[in-house]
């Protein structure tokens, strides 16, 4: 008798005392396109400021549809917690397991929105480099993948280890609208959009060359650092890492009308879809690991630095671009240490499995 009564209390308790929601898959598709909104948004307006298309004012039709897709995704976060909370659930919860961040992220957005148009009023309107490093937008950045990141958390916390077919590709989105934020702001460190190996002479200076080199360090460790954060959870799925290429470099290209290395990152998207199938590499498998953290940026690089010697020329040394290659890879190589560290000993005289 008492078992029973306490099994009636149980159930007419409220939601919030029991559990928190579950988004599901319509849930995340939703936030997929709204973050892809947003996405493309924040591109559309950087490529009206790099073809001129702006003025000193912070109301432009881009910034309207930058801003739209922000309260698109608001008005869907705020409505599924008003609903939540009305179900019964604390406020706390109130939101499918994941999104909670996204939420913040939508607030963090507005707050940088409303600061960056106080900031424009007071010292004027960003060019350049400037755009990319001012305060405020570096908030917009913060807000920005708290917000695409919500399907990638929603999925990390489900009991669902391997999410097959469709399903899977949701938190590949995510994976690419988080990338695609890296990337967007780190532009001005990219050898997609600033090709300085191009050309018949070699730039003047070593600064120059430097400076790009040091794209070959940066992009490969964000990229990745994105793959294998996936890598340790989940075998990524057939496809995956073409739509990851793929799209974030003609993101990239659409901003500076610099279309060629489109082709190189679906084929090299496409080759490293087939290593993870023929190389398996995971937690477990941490030769194969090491092997995939190297290959993909190098064959990136390779045929990278291929495309640019058949159309404009190599202007560097061959020293020069194939250290670029080289060290991509060992950057991404080194990577696979910090996700998949070395296994302890598990007796004082055995070897560690490198």
């Amino acid at each position: 008798m008492i078992n029973l009564i306490q099994s009636l209390e149980r159930r007419s308790l409220p939601p919030a005392v029991q559990a928190q929601p579950i988004g599901g898959g319509r849930f995340d598709w939703t936030m997929v396109v709204l973050s892809g909104a947003l996405v493309g948004g924040a591109h559309l307006d950087a490529w009206a400021h790099e073809h001129g298309r702006v003025d000193t004012s912070f109301f432009t039709p881009w910034h309207g549809v930058l801003y739209s897709a922000l309260l698109l995704v608001g008005a869907f976060l705020i409505i599924a917690f008003l609903r939540n909370v009305a179900r019964g659930y604390d406020w706390r919860r109130a939101l499918p397991v994941g999104y909670g961040l996204s939420l913040v992220g939508v607030l963090v957005f507005g707050a940088g929105g409303i600061g960056d148009m106080i900031w424009h009023v007071l010292f004027g309107v960003e060019n350049d480099l400037e755009a990319l490093l001012s305060p405020t937008h570096l908030l917009l950045a913060l807000g920005w993948v708290l917000i695409a990141s919500g399907p990638l958390r929603a999925a990390w916390q489900r009991a669902d280890d391997a999410p097959s077919g469709l399903a899977a590709f949701r938190t590949v989105f995510a994976l690419t609208f988080i990338l695609s934020t890296f990337t967007f702001f780190t532009v001005y460190a990219n050898p997609f959009t600033h090709v300085l190996s191009a050309g018949t002479q070699p730039e003047e200076g070593e600064f120059v060359k430097a400076l790009g080199v040091t794209a070959f360090l940066i992009q490969p460790a964000l990229l990745m650092g994105v793959v294998l954060l996936a890598l340790r959870r989940w075998m990524l799925p057939f496809g995956s890492l073409t739509l990851l290429l793929t799209l974030n470099t003609a993101l990239l290209s659409v901003m500076h009308d610099l279309y060629i290395f489109i082709p190189v990152a679906a084929l090299v998207g496409l080759l490293a879809d087939g290593l993870i199938r023929v190389l398996r590499p995971s937690m477990e498998r941490l030769a194969a690991l090491r092997v995939f953290a190297f290959a993909v940026p190098a064959m990136l690089y390779t045929f990278y630095f291929v495309t640019v010697l058949l159309t404009a020329g190599i202007a560097w040394s061959t020293h020069l671009w194939t250290g670029a290659i080289a060290l991509a890879g060992v950057v991404g190589l080194l990577l696979s240490y910090l996700a998949a560290p070395p296994r302890y000993p598990t007796t004082q005289f055995a070897a560690p499995r490198w």
